[in-house]
């Protein structure tokens, strides 16, 4: 995700300065317009300061570890999905140095890289709106929700949400695949019909593949078993 939040930036023109723990990854910056740099340097050079990584333990060692004190007075935007109890937690124990705010988003990169992405921002309003020059290219579509914590309860109760459509969707297809019936067909009518999910454009040829796949394999091993 940090990838597609460098992409839009860059080429939204902005001046985008990374760092990666896994070198590949500075490279790929450097290679889509971006400049690898160090902690330091973005600590001390960058605002807003923009974080996505894979915890909570990560977004607590960045902040803590390498952006106190030299990013004092910068806005911090979180993007990780992280614990909303120790986000809020941390949130109050940088307030006195940090503009602190938080951005996790609902939608897959590819939605994010296209700007489908739905941002849930939880902090200071004024933050966000001090920080709305970056969070228009990221997240042309987002919500306040409330304080530090609130962004990330959100998307807990919307991820709740999104993995019972995912189950619908499978048993969904699984069912209508045991009746025989065309997938592409299914698929547009399901579209279309009043149980329309994203989640049918976003997953459901792949939920396909999979059913079928299967189904496949084994018509080839008895056509093989049987000549």
């Amino acid at each position: 995700m940090g990838e597609v939040y460098a992409r839009r930036l860059v080429a939204a023109g902005f001046d985008v300065v990374g760092f990666d723990v896994d070198a590949a990854r500075n490279a790929q910056l450097q290679q889509i317009g971006g400049r690898a740099g160090s902690l330091a340097e973005i600590a001390r050079d960058c605002d807003p300061i923009l974080i996505a990584v894979f915890s909570t333990d990560q977004v607590e060692d960045v902040v803590e570890r390498a952006l106190l004190p030299a990013a004092a007075g910068k806005i911090v935007i979180c993007t990780s999905t992280c614990d909303p109890d120790r986000l809020a937690a941390l949130g109050a124990r940088v307030a006195q140095d940090l503009r602190f705010l938080e951005a996790p988003v609902s939608g897959t990169s590819a939605q994010v890289h296209q700007g489908d992405g739905v941002g849930l921002i939880g902090g200071d309003a004024l933050v966000g709106e001090a920080a709305a020059p970056v969070l228009d290219v990221l997240f042309p579509r987002r919500f306040h929700m409330g304080k530090i914590g609130d962004g990330g309860r959100t998307k807990l109760a919307v991820n709740l949400v999104l993995g019972l459509n995912r189950l619908a969707l499978a048993e969904g297809l699984v069912f209508a695949a045991r009746l025989g019936l065309d997938e592409a067909a299914f698929l547009n009518v399901a579209r279309s019909s009043a149980a329309a999910s994203q989640v049918m454009d976003t997953k459901g040829p792949k939920m396909w593949r999979a059913i079928l796949s299967p189904r496949a394999v084994r018509g080839r091993h008895t056509k093989t078993r049987g000549s």
